[in-house]
């Protein structure tokens, strides 16, 4: 082989090994974004079941006891 074509070849050799790596970086950025989709999902649902539990929370004590009443000099 002569010099241009042995430098072609490694060049070629280069970008299909850039490709390989690319392609495995892609893979693995995949699964990481698909699992943190998963808990981003499951941290909304918890949020959403805090929210409710605080507004049952409210919704109880509201008029449920002397913290609540307002003083007689006011």
């Amino acid at each position: 082989m002569s010099e241009s074509t042995e430098t072609l070849v490694a060049r070629i050799e280069e970008l299909e090994s850039q490709a390989a790596f690319q392609d495995e970086l892609h893979n693995s950025l995949n699964t990481i974004v698909a699992k943190q989709g998963g808990e981003i999902i499951e941290l909304k649902r918890q949020v959403r079941l805090l929210s409710d539990r605080l507004k049952e929370i409210g919704e109880s004590a509201t008029g449920s006891g002397p913290q609540d009443e307002i003083p007689p000099h006011y």
